[in-house]
């Protein structure tokens, strides 16, 4: 069972205090999570030589990840990703959320990133609880929300999302951690070595909206069946790129419905490690850190600055704008169900 130490992180600008809880396993594993966002500041593994390293993006003040636009580690909500126009029609009625992304074009994310959780600890996991009021942003339905985080005997986080509410309403979880295999270096993942378990993905337009149209990856760069290093097809003459700059794109997996399965790979060559993701969600957004050198807060941990693809996310969720397109998976939760998700972050050595 993993041990939990709870130290004091610091005071947002309203004075409420900020707790880091750090977990640590068996095998060399320690995680920090902060009741700020349900967020993930570090992950320390160890290396092939045995040497623990960060592979992490974060801040290591309170007051960088009030001010950060990159939700490094970040639990992502009501709805992680996009919702196209910022609105949505739920049982014939019309809401309106923020406009937030795409100079205001769209909604992204939520506020989640922002809240201050309740923390729990229970048999070695670390349980956040948030209660999301009834029309928060414009979504419809007090929600109740717990994320517990647990690390296991084989060097692997373990997120599970719970949630409820009193009112129909749409929902769409996810944690924001951008990892570098390579350490905390200031390198880019460029090199890292990526399989994906997805034959295709979910197409948006030149202002991040989805068109509802579902691609297979054949002959194109979104194409990770087989490994290829992040960078290697940077250069490729490839559309999407030219509107997100690199990956950024949700990504929809192979399996069963619900299933839990895996995600994907990604490994260093530099330091031997590999992780290993795994859900029990429809789909991920594969990201390549592209916007990360345009964050406000221009140093990260240990004062590092971060490059433009200086991390790499695996977001498992639903997908984007799935209220607005009937024939993507269901992301409507109703008064007497519990939305439920398993996502699994495992990290090896070769």
């Amino acid at each position: 069972m993993a041990a939990i130490r709870s130290d004091t992180f610091g005071k947002t600008k309203e004075g409420n205090s900020v707790t880091a809880f750090t977990l640590s396993g068996e095998g060399g594993m320690a995680v920090t999570v902060l009741n700020y966002g349900a967020t993930i500041q570090s992950v320390i593994v160890p290396d092939r030589r045995g040497t623990p390293l960060d592979v992490a993006l974060g801040y290591d003040d309170l007051s960088s990840y009030e001010a950060g636009s990159c939700c490094y580690g970040a639990t992502i909500g009501r709805f992680a990703n996009r919702i196209g126009g910022g609105r949505f029609v739920l049982d014939g009625r019309e809401y309106l959320l923020e406009k937030n992304s795409e100079e205001n074009r769209n909604h992204i994310h939520g506020v989640f990133t922002k809240r201050i959780f309740e923390a729990f600890e229970k048999d070695g996991r670390l349980l956040l609880k948030y209660f999301s009021p009834d029309m928060e942003e414009g979504y419809p339905g007090n929600l109740e929300l717990t994320v517990g985080f647990q690390i296991t005997g084989d060097n692997a986080l373990e997120i599970e999302y719970t949630a409820a509410t009193d009112a129909p309403t749409v929902i769409n979880l996810s944690n924001h951690c951008y990892f570098n295999l390579n350490g905390p270096d200031a390198s880019t993942v460029l090199n890292h070595r990526v399989w994906l378990n997805s034959s295709h993905y979910t197409e948006y337009d030149e202002h991040f909206a989805q068109t509802g149209n579902i691609i297979s990856v054949e002959n194109t760069p979104l194409d990770f069946r087989k490994a290829h290093t992040i960078g290697e097809r940077f250069a490729d003459d490839y559309p999407p790129f030219r509107v997100c700059t690199g990956y950024d794109h949700n990504m929809v997996l192979d399996g069963e419905p619900g299933a839990y399965k895996p995600i994907g790979t990604a490994e260093s060559d530099v330091t031997g490690i590999r992780l290993e993701a795994f859900t029990t969600e429809p789909a991920f957004q594969f990201y390549s850190g592209n916007f990360i050198h345009c964050d406000p807060v221009q140093r990260g941990k240990g004062g590092v600055r971060y490059p433009k693809n200086g991390g790499f996310c695996m977001e498992a969720q639903h997908y984007p704008d799935s209220v607005n397109h009937p024939h993507f998976p269901d992301c409507v939760l109703r008064p007497g169900e519990i939305y439920r998700q398993k996502t699994v972050y495992r990290f090896r050595t070769f």
